[in-house]
């Protein structure tokens, strides 16, 4: 499975990021298309965080879900 993309998996998981982050639209959930790099992104962007507050929310998000890219 590639690192960064997991589309396979990406429609089942949608759901739980929409849970865990109800900022993110069905448009963004549409761009981020199962790649990690641009949910941190989105997240940067729709919750005003900073980059590692990000990627730690999406590390402990992954965690939780037992979910890999």
């Amino acid at each position: 499975m590639n690192g960064d993309t997991i589309k396979g998996n990406w429609t089942q998981f949608k759901g739980k990021v929409k849970e865990q982050w109800g900022k993110l639209t069905d448009d963004d959930l549409d761009v981020i298309n199962g790649q990690r790099e641009q949910l941190v992104g989105r997240l940067q962007e729709r919750e005003g965080i900073e980059r590692d507050i990000a990627e730690q929310q999406v590390k402990d998000w992954e965690t939780a879900n037992k979910y890999t890219w």
